[in-house]
């Protein structure tokens, strides 16, 4: 085995988009790494050592930050949560800066300081997680297991501290059961859990074969699940994607309610992670929605933020099939004055006019240029944009920047212990 690369003694000065803390070698080659934090000297593994830049993980900390505080999860938050050596405080401040550097980035003040809100819930608020597996070749069984970051291998655990303790429980049921089987780590991908607000529970094992052994009336009651699903699922393929549904036992859909609206959405489905602070982000829109105006919900998912506050008329885009099946149904139950329509919003261009208010909510990348330039050139009076990723938002705006300007803007902390931040930004025309 190749042996690892360690540069000794990188003095950390800042954290950078993406999360990483920002240092130097001696040459003035720049150092990224996992790890370690602002204030901090640390040796550093390298994981990639690309022209402009080194990429590393932090092996030892031989002079640490004030902000450090213990990982709940110390062998795997580097996994899941590389911000969890980071206090509560910090990580607010951190992420307040992040969001002002990327509308720097663009020469874009924003009109009042930035404010991140949370609920202060730093672990256990995810409803959804996704585990893959490990096979202890010394014990002979399989574990649950996370990626290690930056690399291919992987790291056994029992659970995670960002998911209430029923998810935690149940994923030990199900690899308890498998384990009882003698199931090799060989036949699975993954398994995806997530948990409702009432406490039901539903988890999707993906496999590696058709003929997996289907579970016993015993082994599904043995789980503690609402509902489970084997899914067969092509190994060259990503890891949970489903070629083939082979079994489900228990309920047909989870259901939660957002701002007292009753949501169905599959187990597999988008939906949000963190609901408490997802409904505070709402309210805040919702204030800048005249609820007579005709609503456009560009990137809608299934449809959460046009169905609880987009008004009495609204449109929703979605390029999702399976979302916007499952957005049909809830406009069904909800009796809305809403249609569905199953398009990207890049394509679906004529739902935009000037006499309608267009909510987006885009995935990493940001607008497409033909979203951009329809906006431009019908000029809606508001536009409301949240984003999770203020990079591609603020380049975005910056292009808006013509006929708009910000009149309102607040982050959101709905990953707490990641570096991922959300941001709203209400835009009005000139």
């Amino acid at each position: 085995m190749k042996k690892p690369v360690i540069y000794k003694d990188i003095k950390f000065t800042k954290i950078i988009g993406g999360g990483r803390a920002l240092g130097e070698l001696e040459n003035g080659k720049k150092v990224l790494a996992w790890g370690v934090l602002p204030g901090e000297i640390a040796d550093i593994k390298q994981i990639k050592n690309k022209s402009g830049f080194i990429e590393g993980v932090a092996t030892n900390i031989k002079q640490s930050c004030p902000e450090r505080v213990n990982p709940q999860d110390e062998d795997s938050y580097l996994s899941t949560s590389p911000w969890q050596i980071l206090d509560f405080a910090s990580e607010q401040h951190y992420k307040a800066a992040l969001i002002e550097e990327a509308f720097e980035m663009h020469n874009i003040v924003l009109p009042n300081p930035i404010e991140v809100f949370t609920d202060n819930n730093e672990y256990g608020y995810r409803n959804k997680i996704e585990f893959s597996w490990w096979w202890d070749t010394d014990l002979n069984q399989l574990d649950l297991a996370f990626f290690r970051r930056s690399t291919k291998g992987k790291i056994p655990v029992t659970k995670t501290s960002l998911t209430p303790n029923a998810i935690n429980q149940k994923a030990i049921n199900v690899r308890n059961i498998l384990r009882n089987r003698g199931t090799s780590g060989r036949d699975l991908k993954t398994l995806l859990i997530r948990c409702s607000r009432h406490g039901q529970t539903a988890a999707q094992l993906y496999v590696k074969t058709k003929d997996f052994p289907k579970f016993s009336e015993d082994e599904f009651k043995k789980s503690e699940l609402d509902s489970l699903e084997i899914i067969y699922s092509n190994p060259k393929s990503p890891a949970s994607i489903i070629t083939k549904r082979l079994q489900k036992w228990g309920i047909k859909a989870l259901q939660d309610e957002i701002l007292n609206t009753p949501f169905n959405y599959a187990t597999e489905g988008f939906f949000q992670i963190n609901l408490p602070v997802y409904e505070q982000a709402l309210l805040d829109m919702k204030s800048w929605i005249n609820h007579d105006i005709n609503v456009v919900d560009l990137y809608s998912g299934v449809g959460s933020i046009g169905l609880t506050i987009g008004g009495n008329n609204v449109t929703l885009v979605e390029i999702n099939e399976n979302a916007v099946r499952e957005m049909q149904k809830n406009i069904k139950i909800l009796g809305k004055n809403a249609k569905a329509i199953l398009a990207p919003s890049e394509k679906a261009l004529e739902y935009i006019s000037k006499d309608s208010l267009i909510i987006v909510d885009p995935p990493r990348a940001g607008l497409h240029k033909d979203v951009i330039d329809k906006l431009i050139s019908e000029k809606p009076k508001r536009i409301i944009y949240l984003s999770c990723n203020p990079v591609t938002q603020a380049r975005d705006i910056a292009k808006l920047s013509e006929k708009y300007g910000i009149k309102a803007h607040r982050g959101y902390n709905f990953f707490p212990k990641t570096p991922h931040i959300e941001h709203l930004a209400i835009i009005d025309l000139y």
